[in-house]
């Protein structure tokens, strides 16, 4: 069976809450391998909430639907405050980022206190913004930026991410509409272990099976290589 846009595989999905630094309750949801333990965690930080972005982000939504059965990962995936979808509605409101901080904090939190293994931050666009401001803690081996825009994040917040030391990947679509492989090749120079794919045909919201793909591959590549390419069928 060829593995289409909608399809959903096996693994058991978990409705979580997360608890915030400053008193809030966030909902999400965490899908594991449906019979084994994962072999790293993906922490997704979604698009910016005012303009459609929330956990259910199509991106993740597929990565959740396959990559526990397909790559052995856990997706956690959750909506910052207040920022809605099916699973419900995060307590608080949207604060451009900057108390965003204890949303994030209160994912990673989670994932250490529940012993998720290997953790990575994957942010896309308000989300990678969020990655770079806020993620350079200590249990997190390294992010994956989707469509950076580079607009609330500012080189103070690269040079941070260069001391953090940490592997850094932003997957650049070549017709962005805030930031294209050339400009973030020159702006990300400042973090020595920061690597920029661009990626031939692609638009800030990735849509489309081919794009979903290769951003599923490029991640899965990163983090657990030995699944990598992934298979179109099952």
């Amino acid at each position: 069976m060829e593995i289409r846009a909608a399809t959903v595989l096996p693994a058991r999905r978990e409705p979580i809450e997360l608890h915030t630094g400053d008193g809030l309750t966030l909902v999400g949801e965490l899908a594991l391998p449906e019979d084994r333990p994962p072999v790293a965690t993906l922490v997704t930080l979604h698009p910016l909430p005012t303009h459609g972005g929330f956990m259910d982000s199509h991106l993740y939504k597929k990565a959740a639907n396959r990559l526990p059965a397909l790559a052995d990962l856990a997706v956690l995936r959750f909506n910052t405050r207040g920022t809605s979808s099916e699973r419900g509605t995060s307590e608080g409101a949207f604060d451009g980022g900057a108390d965003e901080r204890f949303d994030v904090a209160a994912a990673l939190e989670y994932a250490e206190f529940h012993d998720l293994p290997r953790i990575w931050v994957v942010g896309w666009s308000f989300g990678s913004e969020l990655a770079l401001k806020w993620a350079h803690d200590p249990v997190v081996e390294g992010a994956i930026l989707l469509s950076p825009p580079l607009h609330r994040a500012n080189e103070n917040d690269l040079d941070a991410w260069a001391r953090f030391g940490r592997p850094l990947i932003a997957l650049v679509p070549e017709f962005d509409d805030y930031l294209r492989p050339d400009e973030a090749e020159r702006r990300f120079a400042r973090v020595p272990q920061a690597e920029v794919v661009g990626v031939e045909g692609a638009k800030h919201l990735w849509v489309g099976e081919p794009y979903v793909r290769i951003v599923l591959n490029e991640i899965v590549r990163r983090i657990v290589p030995d699944r990598h390419p992934l298979p179109t069928e099952i």
